[in-house]
């Protein structure tokens, strides 16, 4: 079922995972239409529902809009791509290659997965033929219709994470560099944020810098893939930074090495969690929310022992 915001935005439930986890977004002006994000290929079919509830055809679709190659965002893109005659995909320059020739991008999901789980959750990764590309670099403008899509490019969650700033909504498709918005967190209409730190680029600076480089352009609303529209803008923008430093001090602070790092910062982000949760009033069960935040938990541990490392290399 589409969900209709102004300015011919809609999303729809994916449906990879859990129900309202991922988010895809289809923007429509004057019969063309951008889909933002893909999540799996098994989300694929949805998406071609999606069209036919709204009335277009897949010849009418111009622009895929990645905002980056992690796989719940990205996996089903050449599969759909097959599907979409006119469309071009729209990627980081960094993540082209790898849509061009996903082997590696497969073979580092397998390194994480195991072969039959990852084969699980995202089928086969299909190539986009390479003229069928744009790189989406910084400053890009792409006409939909009559309206313009600016390509912002906003490292912090990944080096090849790009957010759309589309100007006729005075919105911004932010992927996960202006973090997550889960429903269920929600008391009554007011709406939380909570950052990911997932691995293996996090680079707060880069993710500060970003959230900051937006919200100059005072957006009306923010689009994430997890999940959907957000307004209420500053108060989430300093929200975001505070639990960035938040998610920083954990890992700062976290012994050990190895596995025994890993599970030292998600004792301490889940001990966030819960000072949060006391703080904006979420009304979840303790056992509730652990449930919906558990693989963000335990993604985040992850991406920040791999900082750590990182960040140690370098000094």
């Amino acid at each position: 079922m589409l969900l209709h915001f102004p300015h011919g935005i809609h999303a729809f439930d994916s449906g990879y995972g859990r129900p309202m986890l991922d988010a895809i977004h289809l923007i429509e002006d004057s019969g063309q239409v951008a889909i933002v994000d893909t999540a799996s290929n098994a989300c694929v079919p949805r998406i071609l529902e999606a069209l036919a509830e709204l009335g277009r055809g897949v010849e009418d679709v111009a622009y895929v809009l990645l905002t980056h190659i992690h796989l719940d965002h990205a996996g089903g893109a050449g599969g759909l791509m097959r599907h979409l005659p006119a469309a071009r995909l729209v990627v980081h320059p960094r993540g082209a290659r790898h849509m061009a020739d996903p082997g590696k991008l497969w073979a580092g999901t397998v390194a994480v997965y195991g072969e039959a789980q990852a084969r699980s959750l995202y089928g086969e990764l299909l190539p986009v033929p390479a003229e069928r590309i744009i790189e989406a670099v910084d400053g890009l403008s792409l006409t939909l219709g009559e309206r313009t899509i600016e390509v912002f490019d906003t490292p912090g969650h990944a080096r090849h994470h790009v957010c759309y700033h589309d100007h006729r909504a005075r919105a911004f498709f932010t992927g996960d560099t202006f973090g997550l918005s889960y429903r269920e967190l929600d008391v009554g209409e007011r709406q939380s944020i909570w950052p990911t730190t997932t691995p293996v680029q996090f680079d707060p600076a880069a993710m500060h810098a970003s959230i900051d480089r937006m919200m100059a352009c005072r957006p009306e609303a923010m689009y994430l893939t997890h999940f959907s529209r957000l307004t209420d803008l500053e108060r989430h923008a300093s929200d975001l930074h505070r639990l960035i430093d938040a998610h920083v001090a954990v890992a700062e602070a976290a012994e050990g090495e190895g596995e025994d790092l890993e599970r030292n910062i998600e004792r301490g982000l889940t001990e966030l969690l819960h000072s949060e949760a006391a703080r904006q009033g979420w009304t979840l069960p303790k056992a509730q929310l652990l449930a919906v935040m558990a693989m963000d938990v335990e993604l985040s541990a992850q991406g920040l022992a791999v900082w750590l490392g990182t960040r140690e290399a370098v000094s």
